[in-house]
């Protein structure tokens, strides 16, 4: 019998034991050489670059933007640590071109993390990698619960990074101390994170498939310009009448127009929210139109006459201009009218849907990875005919898919085509 008085103690199997999640991570407060001071002249560009080139290994890169507060997404502070060479922060407004950094590293993989956010803002500054590692897309494959940067590196590292700036303005001028050790902190452990990610996806079995998904990013090359972006303004989904989706875009393309001039995120020049209340008011006069909520503080009222005018183009443009309700080719209808309009492309995705399913769970890959939902979507509304296992596997390809993706998912979606 046990002399332990705790364990004679009933247990209640409505209580669950307690969790061991290990030892807390050690915050990491402080880059381990110090803070480097801002690369801000040619003279100190070029010293790095000759470090860059002298270090060996990955190159850990980085890049912070000031959205939500510029127009558009430059870079406004570029990170990048080798090792050999340090960290390197780099201000982007003195120097807009970054070539000799791009001949230091040229050849050397890049260790990113969530690519797809920093490259078109770092191939604007001459800066476009060869070799890729992309640790939020590993961390994804690898089946990580969490892949955001933090959460990946305090579940394969023990360590926790700063938050609190990454939605900063990175615009102002100076940047604060505490923002530059934040900067410097996100590429201090960015190539150990890769290691240990490598490792991991070579023990899945997995290290194919990254290396596809690398090599697509480096492909795709910078995202082509947006048909419509007004489409995208948030809560316009209630306007019905093209007459309506004619004001919201004229009221849109004023907005961007001004936003573009005075370089500040459009947002902030309007919000959606006022683009879709002006609309639904069709206000009358610019007196009409300054009794709404938003357009009564004192920038808009100086504004008025250019948000009335827009109002008024968009409204009185001929009938045979006005825009669609949908942009032409935007491929399938929304999903919620696939049982009505065509059973059968409603059947053959619901079918797809469960088996790509069943292949993210087996693989621990999110179902969204295996295979882009907007590709199963198109293949299940209009498959090649005559949809047998060479066609399906030649309409993947044709739709971005990798090979990885193409040898798991075609025999399902055949099958789920002649069901």
């Amino acid at each position: 019998m046990s002399t332990d008085p705790v364990a004679e103690l009933p247990t209640d199997p409505a209580v669950e034991p307690a969790v061991d999640e290990g030892p807390p991570a050690t915050p990491l407060l402080a880059p381990r050489d110090g803070l480097p001071p801002v690369i801000e002249t040619s003279t100190a560009l070029v010293a790095y670059a000759d470090a860059l080139a002298a270090g060996s290994g990955p190159v850990a890169v980085d890049a912070e933007r000031a959205s939500g507060y510029r127009y558009g997404q430059s870079a406004y502070l570029v990170q990048l640590r080798r090792a050999g060479a340090g960290t390197g922060l780099i201000d982007p407004v003195p120097l807009p071109d970054l070539t000799a950094v791009q001949t230091a590293i040229g050849d050397a993989e890049w260790v990113l993390h969530a690519a797809n956010q920093d490259l078109p803002c770092l191939a604007e500054l001459g800066l476009v990698p060869a070799r890729l590692f992309d640790t939020e897309l590993a961390a994804r494959l690898a089946g990580l619960p969490r892949v955001g940067l933090g959460a990946v590196v305090e579940s394969l590292l023990g360590l926790s990074l700063q938050k609190g700036h990454s939605a900063a303005d990175w615009s102002t001028r100076p940047l604060p101390a505490d923002w530059l050790v934040y900067a410097a902190l996100d590429v201090e452990v960015l190539v150990e994170l890769r290691d240990a990610l490598a490792q991991i996806l070579e023990e899945q079995g997995k290290t194919e498939w990254a290396r596809q998904e690398f090599a697509a990013i480096l492909t795709a090359g910078p995202p082509a310009p947006k048909v419509d972006p007004w489409r995208k303004t948030s809560g316009m989904h209630g306007l019905r009448s093209r007459r309506q989706l004619s004001m919201v875009r004229a009221l849109w393309q004023a907005r961007d127009e001004l936003a573009r001039r005075r370089d500040i995120a459009p947002g902030r020049v309007l919000p959606d929210a006022a683009i879709v209340s002006a609309v639904q008011a069709d206000p009358k006069s610019e007196g009409a139109l300054l009794e709404l909520p938003v357009f009564r503080g004192r920038a808009n009222r100086k504004l008025v006459t250019t948000w009335f005018g827009a109002l008024v183009r968009g409204r009185e443009l001929p009938e045979d201009q006005l825009p669609p309700h949908s942009r032409p080719g935007d491929g399938p209808p929304p999903v919620n009218r696939w049982a009505d309009r065509d059973p059968d492309a409603a059947a053959r995705l619901k079918a797809a849907r469960a088996a790509l399913a069943q292949v993210s769970e087996q693989w621990s890959v999110p179902v969204e990875n295996v295979l882009s939902p907007d590709l199963v979507r198109r293949l299940m509304w209009a498959p090649p005919r005559p949809a047998d296992a060479a066609a399906v596997a030649e309409a993947l390809r044709a739709g971005g898919a990798r090979e990885w993706q193409v040898e798991l998912t075609c025999d399902l979606l055949t099958e789920a085509i002649a069901g």
